[in-house]
């Protein structure tokens, strides 16, 4: 198989340089990732003024071809695939994102809208989210097998797969939950807190805290019980 790799969290990322890794054992692999931290652009992209491409001659997995671009997720699809890349891939994976991509916080993901790009280019694609890519344990050991199911299964031309791995001991993973609906709230509640004050100007510190009480059966509950979270996400424009 040939396949696009693409983030949100920038070429730098542990996550991206897992996911090169282990889809090796799939086929040709190319990476096309923002050259700095993109997360929550969800499917912003480029139209005005310039980007540069930069060749990642360290890039630390053997056997691939990378790239990095000044622009966003989304951006770095659409010129992986105009542009960059000397073949048509066969599947775009897009990850994996350093946090859960479950709930509303799907609406603001870059993860998710570098997937969504593929499928309007009319390439499968699937995204995946680590609950932290300072401990990628279980993704190491359940992301291929999954993969390998999931490419087995179909899936409307309008959806990508979207699977998030909790973090943790492999052997106390409580199971895989497929079909897996998204939750109506976000893992994340974003907080707001006043510094620096001058000339009407507050300067506010950004951070945020982890939210309670997702619906049974959705793919927030499931990674905040330990389990695997496989489930689809739509595009309604695409459906149409």
């Amino acid at each position: 198989m040939r396949i696009l790799i693409v983030n949100d969290d920038g070429i730098q990322s542990k996550g991206i340089c897992r996911l090169a890794s282990l889809a090796r054992e799939l086929g040709e692999v190319w990476v096309v990732a923002p050259h700095s931290q993109c997360s929550a652009m969800s499917h912003k992209i480029s139209v005005f003024g310039t980007m540069e491409v930069i060749r990642e001659t360290e890039f630390p997995v053997e056997g691939v071809m990378a790239y990095s671009l000044t622009g966003s997720p989304a951006d770095c699809v659409k010129v992986g695939l105009d542009y960059l890349l000397p073949w048509k891939p066969d599947l775009v994976f897009s990850g994996i994102n350093h946090g859960f991509n479950v709930g509303y916080d799907i609406l603001y993901s870059g993860t998710v809208g570098a997937a969504m790009e593929a499928l309007v280019n009319g390439i499968p694609a699937m995204a995946f989210s680590n609950d932290t890519n300072e401990d990628c344990r279980v993704s190491d050991r359940y992301l291929i097998p999954i993969v390998k199911s999931l490419l087995k299964k179909d899936i409307a031309p309008h959806a990508i797969w979207n699977v998030n791995f909790p973090a943790g001991d492999p052997e106390k993973v409580r199971g895989i939950l497929e079909g897996r609906f998204t939750a109506s709230m976000s893992a994340y509640r974003t907080l707001y807190h006043a510094g620096k004050e001058r000339e009407g100007r507050v300067e506010l510190e950004i951070g945020n805290e982890r939210q309670k009480g997702p619906e049974e059966g959705s793919d927030m509950a499931a990674v905040f019980a330990g389990y695997i979270s496989v489930g689809k996400v739509e595009s309604a424009v695409l459906r149409n």
